[in-house]
């Protein structure tokens, strides 16, 4: 059982960047579908991006597109989310998930996930 710990959160100025690191121990990354998901207050999670187990494959959430990239560190068993022209909308809490599968697809649903950390606070100021 895979377990993820999330990291790289806090406070900065619309128009700002952060990086997100999701470590992975248990497993390794390049057995997974992984992906970030996001949820502010009073809203339900949402998929953000998403990258398919054998590292070829991106999917990326609309509202995003363009601002945030997925990318991971197999020797750190590592995921990344580089997050750019960030903007108070951005505000909320990010998850990352792993999802055991022996196809290599991107998973978008939340549902379609098997594993999930605990989150870090994303605040946009703006």
């Amino acid at each position: 059982q895979v377990q993820l710990v999330e990291s790289g959160g806090g406070l900065v100025q619309a128009g700002g960047s952060l990086k997100l690191s999701c470590a992975a121990s248990g497993g390794t990354v390049s057995s997974y579908a992984m992906g970030w998901f996001r949820q502010a207050p009073g809203l339900e999670r949402e998929f953000v991006v998403g990258l398919s187990r054998g590292g070829g494959k991106i999917d990326v959430a609309d509202s995003v597109k363009g601002r945030f990239t997925i990318s991971r560190d197999i020797t750190k068993n590592t995921v990344f989310l580089q997050m750019n022209r960030l903007n108070p909308a951005d505000t909320a809490v990010y998850y990352c998930a792993a999802g055991l599968r022996t196809i290599d697809v991107v998973l978008r649903h939340f549902g379609s996930y098997d594993y999930w950390g605990q989150g870090t606070q994303v605040t946009v100021s703006s």
